[in-house]
């Protein structure tokens, strides 16, 4: 994966922070890059990683508040394991690096390549 690591994208920022950036809001940063980010494959695989990642959780957020007991017990650890997560792509995307998550990532690429 290779992506312009000089100047700005079309998002205004340096592809390392707008990388982050589509983190930071979850799935609406990521869907915001995906349309303004035209070049950048780093970023552009950052921001399609984070809204197909948060679109899960968003889902998986929903059934858990649906579930009365179960949903009720796993609600915080579930938050927390969101939080982790979040950070860490957050943090490696900002250092420059392409973090694959298993499946979702690859998913990412593939739908970059259509």
């Amino acid at each position: 994966m290779t992506g312009s690591r000089r100047g700005t994208g079309g998002s205004g920022f340096e592809p390392h922070v707008a990388a982050a950036v589509a983190y930071a809001a979850g799935l609406i940063s990521g869907l915001i890059l995906l349309v303004i980010e035209k070049n950048d494959r780093f970023v552009r695989f950052h921001a399609m990683q984070s809204t197909l990642t948060f679109a899960g959780v968003l889902v998986a957020h929903l059934v858990l508040t649906g579930l009365p007991l179960v949903g009720r017990l796993l609600y915080w650890p579930f938050i927390v394991g969101v939080t982790m997560l979040w950070l860490f792509l957050m943090t490696q995307a900002f250092m420059g690096k392409v973090y694959k998550l298993p499946y979702v990532g690859d998913l990412a690429e593939q739908e970059l390549a259509r």
